[in-house]
Formats: structure tokens, sequence, C-alpha cells
């Protein structure tokens, strides 16, 4: 007893206590940090007995010390000093000993947490991920064929082993690690494999066990999951979303983790596939097989975060004179996305027609630059609901814009008897519009050529226009106005030269011509060079009948008011 109570504070106390007690004939440590085994180790330090400090132990030492006051106001070398610099000198520069010791503060806590033990350790693993990813960087540098430094391309998880280290921490613990390399500025995307590596170590280990508890862990998981994703786009997968979004769905996680949830999903829907919309409807077994109006608020999300993006900064975006923008390409995928989904959805008998409806008009009018998809998903609804009334199938087919199918789809439209009348005339008569052009495209030379010119201008720029998004057609009108002020500068240049030379002209004839014979070669050469200007601004020949086209001289003087 002596060795103890030399070198422990609160055992010379309570000795002292139990002294003035003859009947006492035990002492008892209430709430022994570490238990039995971390006072044998106090124990064998006080007799003297060797032992090695480890990373398993080390913080058991530092919190029995504290707890028996085993400092140096007692003993010199004492436990608490021994363990602290340990902790201090080894475990701190080591990234496995740090989460190792974190590991076992886990039944040590709160204590091990006001002796900032967990504290020092989590400081200690972020620095060293941030070290270790600035290291990584620098050993890719490499100097290019040009004499360039250059950056290679990064492997897989380069600099990133420790992944697999923090998958044992518990869930509280492994929060608070990923806050601090947050803060320290660890990549985006390594946090984001690190969320993927627990998520699928805590939720699939678990999987075959079923039990209250068991689902309160799976939820408690799931929750911290979605608050340490990462802010930046495409940091995880968007099937690593779509998975969390349906445990969290199972798990009845709260709404505002699935709102969450679904806003990042739509900020990246473009890269996802068919599978990962078809999410099952776990709480709803006897209604839709699937759950749409998590699809639904998806693809709002998607469409409300792509008109933010266009109305951020207009004139820069405006300014833009390419062909295809990102957003008006994503529109594409998710619009095509979004017609096989619904085709996959639409035989489920138990489908409301109001969610399908509002699932097919979730995004813009110019997403879709044909509706040969849209049309399929239709029909398989309506043969799949044929006790649909008149009004309902009207109001189906008010989705499809029927000039934007193919000649294929038209073909079949015409005769599908499931439409109803008044979409098969809207078919029949874009079918009749399309037959027409063609016609006249094949006899460009026949009668009322400038009218048919102009009809089958005006209706393939208007199919054009409803393919193109509304950014995308300003761009293209700005362009073709630049492009019609510099040709209204050539012709007024033009015209200026042209009048200088008929004023040369004019002034040269009166001074060789007198008389009546110098009055007739007057009149003659205005009418020669009034034909020479018309047919140089407008490109006719010097023979053409200027009385012919009164339209033209309209032009001329509109052009020369301008």
């Amino acid at each position: 007893m002596f060795p103890l109570v030399s070198r422990s504070g609160r055992i010379r106390k309570l000795v002292s206590e139990h002294c003035r007690d003859t009947n006492a004939s035990r002492i008892e440590l209430v709430s022994l940090p570490g238990g039995p085994e971390a006072f044998e180790l106090a124990a064998q330090f006080c007799y003297g007995v060797n032992f090695e400090i480890t990373a398993a132990n080390v913080a058991h030492l530092c919190c029995v010390s504290d707890y028996l006051e085993m400092t140096e106001d007692y003993s010199k070398n004492n436990l608490n000093s021994r363990a602290e610099e340990y902790l201090h000198s080894v475990v701190i520069k080591s990234l496995e000993m740090c989460v190792e010791v974190l590991q076992h503060c886990e039944t040590l806590l709160p204590l091990a947490d006001s002796l900032k033990i967990v504290t020092r350790c989590i400081d200690a693993i972020a620095s060293k991920t941030c070290v270790e990813q600035i290291a990584s960087s620098f050993s890719r540098l490499e100097y290019s064929s040009s004499g360039r430094l250059h950056m290679s391309k990064q492997t897989k998880n380069e600099g990133d082993w420790w992944i697999e280290d923090l998958s044992v921490l518990r869930i509280d613990l492994y929060e608070r690690v990923i806050a601090a390399m947050k803060c320290r500025g660890v990549r985006p995307e390594s946090i984001g494999a690190s969320l993927m590596s627990y998520a699928q170590k805590e939720l699939l280990k678990k999987s075959s066990q079923k039990s209250d508890s068991i689902s309160g862990h799976e939820r408690l998981v799931v929750e911290t999951i979605i608050t340490l994703l990462p802010v930046e786009k495409f940091a995880v997968p968007v099937n690593f979303l779509f998975g969390l979004l349906r445990s969290a769905v199972s798990l009845d996680c709260t709404v505002a983790c699935r709102l969450n949830l679904e806003r990042r999903i739509g900020s990246q829907l473009d890269t996802a596939t068919l599978d990962d919309l078809l999410i099952p409807a776990f709480r709803h077994a006897g209604d839709t097989l699937f759950d749409v109006d998590t699809v639904h608020r998806i693809l709002v999300n998607f469409s409300q975060q792509d008109d933010s993006d266009d109305g951020m900064d207009d004139g820069s975006l405006f300014e833009s004179d390419s062909a295809s923008s990102p957003s008006q390409t994503a529109l594409f995928k998710v619009s095509t996305l979004l017609d096989n989904y619904l085709a996959e959805i639409a035989p489920d008998v138990n489908l409301k027609l109001h969610k399908f409806v509002a699932v097919a008009e979730s995004l813009p009018v110019h997403a879709r630059t044909a509706h040969d998809g849209l049309y399929r998903a239709i029909d398989v609804y309506l043969k799949a609901h044929p006790n649909l009334s008149d009004p309902e199938r009207q109001k189906l087919c008010k989705v499809i814009n029927f000039e934007k199918l193919s000649q294929e789809a038209g073909a079949h439209a015409a005769q599908n008897e499931r439409l109803p009348l008044q979409s098969i005339v809207q078919v029949l008569y874009y079918e009749q519009l399309r037959l027409r052009n063609a016609l006249l495209c094949s006899y460009p030379d026949d009668g009322g050529d400038g009218k048919a010119v102009q009809q089958s201008w005006r209706i393939s720029s208007g199919a054009l226009s409803a393919a193109m998004s509304p950014r995308d057609n300003y761009a293209s009108l700005r362009r073709e106005n630049r492009e019609l002020k510099l040709e209204l500068a050539r012709l007024r240049m033009r015209l200026n030269d042209l009048e200088k030379e008929h004023v040369s002209m004019k002034k040269n004839m009166m001074e060789k011509t007198t008389g009546s014979s110098g009055k007739l070669m007057k009149m003659t050469m205005k009418k020669i060079v009034g034909r020479r200007l018309i047919g140089s601004i407008f490109g006719f020949g010097h023979s053409a009948d200027s009385s012919s086209s009164p339209s033209k001289h309209c032009k001329l003087r509109h052009s020369r008011n301008m």
C-alpha cells in the first residue's frame, strides 16, 4: 500500500480519512476510468513493475493518473508526466497512432475530452492529412517537353491512404475529425471519399441485423454523413447521394436531411442514371411502386438551380456566342433521363394522372429538342390506364409538342387509337406541313417561290428556336443584329461613294454641254447613274427596269433614312 500512497494523492487522502475510522477495512474507488485494467497498470508503475506504454494504453494511463492524482506534486517522474510525454512525443507524430488513441478514448469520455487528449489527436490527424496532400501535390510536379512546369494527373486516392484508418472511429469522433479536416483545407474529393468509405462500413455491416438499436444507429450515421457532405459539386458521385437518399427514406430520417440531399442531387442530376431515379416507395405499400414525389422534387430543384444559374449574370451569359452552353447540355441529358423514367413508371396502375403530368412538366419547355421519348412514355401510360376519360386523355396529351415528333413517331401517332381526336388532328396537320416543306424544297423553281421559301424558313426557324434555350436564342439574335449593322454600314459607305461620283459626273456634263442637247444628255446620264446606284446597292443588273420593283426603292429610301 505504501508505494500507492506515496505516488497517488487521491489514495493518500482516502487512507488518511480511513485511518480515523477503526472499522474501515477497504478503500473504494468510485468510477475509476479504464476499470480494473487501468488500475492494475497504475499499481504496476507504483511497485516498479516494468511495462510498455503504447497507443493502446496511453489514454487509459493519462485518465487513471489524473483520477488518482499521480502528478509531480507527489512524486518525481510520476505516471501522469510519463504518459503525457509519450502522448506528445510519440503519438501526435503518427496518424495511425492518433486514430488508435481516439478509438480507445470512446470508453473514457468525457474525461479524455476534458484532458484534451481527443482534441490533440484530432488536430494532429487533420494536420497530417493536409501535409500528406500537399506532399502528394508536389510529387506530381514535373517538366513537360517544352520545359514548362506542370502537374501530372493524380491517380485515384493518391495521398488518401488514411481513409480506411478513419473508418474504425465512432460516429461522434469521426464527425469531429472530418470537421477539423475541412477547417484545415483538405480536398473536398478526399473528404467525400472518406464519407463513402465510412458509410459503406457502417451501413452494410449491420444490414443483416434488424433491431431498433441498430436502426437508430444507422439513422444517426446517415444524418451525420449528410451534414458532413462537402458543399462543392461533384465532391461525391450522384449514385452515392441516391444511396444515402434511399437509406434516409427507409430509416425515416429528418425532413431537413432528405431535402438537403434532394437539393444536392438536383445540382448534379445530369450525371445520374435511370437506376438512380428508381427509388422504391418504402412507406406506401398500397400506393405506387416507386417514390414519384421524391423524384419530382429533385427535378424541380434541378430546374430552379438551372434558372438561378441563368439569372446570375445576364450580361456575361448573353454575350457568349457558343452554340450549346453547359446548362443546355445538362437539360438535354436530364430530359432524356426523364423520358426514360416516365416510360418505366407509366405501367404502374396505381400512378395517378396528376403525378405523372407533374413529373413530365417539371422541366422547362426548351429542355426537350424532340418529344419522341415523351410520346412513348405517354403511350405506355394510356395503354396501362384504359379507363381514362376524354378530358383526362386530352390533359395528358397536351404535354406533347407534336411538332417535335420525328417522322416515325408522327406516323405512329397518326394511327394511334389511344390518342384523343384533337391530338390526332394536330399530328396530321404537322405531318402535312412537313410534307409540304419537303415538296417545296424539292421543286424550288415552281410558282410562288418567294412565299414558299419564306414560309419554309419560318417553320424551320421556329422549330430551331424551340429547340434552343432562351439564352442561346438571345445570343443568336445578337449575332444576327451585329451582322446586319455591319452590312448596313457597308451599304452607307457605298452609297456615299456613288453620290460623290454622281455629283462629279453631273458637273462635268454641265461644263461640256449647252442648250437642248446638253439637257438631253443630262437626263440620259441621270437615268444611267440612278440605275448604277440602285444596282450597286442591291446587286441588280445594269439593264434592270427600276420601275418594276417599287419595294426595292422603298428599301433604298429606308437605308438612307437610317
